[in-house]
């Protein structure tokens, strides 16, 4: 279903007339927005009002899968790794971590979505309202242009032009931003020789430059040396991650969460360079129904 529900499609999910739709708005009884003369209403706050109106005994929810979706970083899936926590993971982008969340089957999702006034917290408003989810800062990372080796003549986004590059899949926050950059300097996708096939995977790209099948793309600064890659920084960053709120307080999560907190985190995001944890462990986000 859409995030944003016409008068009919909310008539038709609380099996009403849309007469009786429309009066429910009017009386401010149900939640809605009022935008271009149309009146529309957040399917996740619908079901919040929904379940705030229900009576009789409350049923438990199901459990959350052990599975951290959303985007690839290298080294917070060290960390999933070295913790012990026993998370799986799931990565195809930031917005396929959001929908997975809203879907419960991911009970957490890293999330880098460049925002009007910074960073995750309203394309996860977005997504599941008020739901009970924390976003938990991770780190400050550098992304910009990753050169395959030997390139050395693309310094800006205005030099992609005809140029073969790795592109990302589109439900990765990096690739969302890349079309804007590309559309800021007058260009589109068809201004690139792209790959026919996309990285799906941070660490894909970077191993696609190192091979030299393209000669650029929209990657993380942190893994440029380690796969002998140029590097021209554009952006900063910053990598969160959203945690269903019944998950934080669970085994595997807590294991995951004191281990990002610990020097030996530390010192391998120093060797990886890129990364800045000044703000680490900050909750930018704490929704509050439950």
């Amino acid at each position: 279903m859409p995030e944003y529900l016409t008068t009919k499609e909310l008539a038709d999910l609380l099996r009403i007339g849309e007469r009786k739709a429309y009066d429910l708005a009017s009386s401010g009884e149900v939640p809605c927005v009022r935008a271009m003369g149309k009146l529309l209403f957040p399917r996740s706050e619908v079901v919040a009002w929904l379940n705030a109106s229900r009576s009789g005994p409350q049923v438990e929810d199901p459990p959350l899968p052990p599975i951290v979706a959303g985007s690839h970083d290298p080294l917070l899936d060290w960390a999933l790794r070295e913790s012990g926590s026993g998370l799986a993971t799931y990565y195809d982008g930031s917005f396929d971590g959001l929908n997975r969340l809203k879907d419960r089957t991911a009970q957490a999702a890293a999330l880098h979505i460049h925002e009007a006034d910074g960073f995750n917290t309203q394309a996860l408003r977005d997504h599941l309202g008020e739901a009970p989810v924390v976003l938990f800062e991770i780190a400050q990372r550098q992304r910009g242009l990753l050169l395959a080796p030997g390139v050395s003549d693309i310094q800006s986004f205005a030099d992609l032009n005809g140029r073969r590059v790795i592109l990302r899949q589109s439900s990765a926050a990096s690739q969302r931003l890349f079309d804007a950059q590309l559309e800021h300097h007058g260009m589109t996708r068809a201004d690139l020789d792209a790959l026919p096939t996309c990285a799906r995977t941070e660490e894909e790209l970077a191993i696609a430059l190192h091979d030299s099948k393209a000669e650029a793309g929209f990657g993380l600064g942190a893994l440029a040396g380690l796969y002998d890659l140029g590097f021209s920084a554009t952006h900063t960053e910053r990598l969160d991650l959203a945690i269903w709120r019944r998950a934080y307080f669970d085994d595997p999560m807590l294991k995951l969460l004191a281990f990002v907190q610990s020097d030996r985190f530390a010192a391998r995001a120093a060797e990886f360079g890129g990364y800045d944890l000044g703000g680490l462990g900050t909750i930018h986000h704490n929704g509050a129904s439950g």
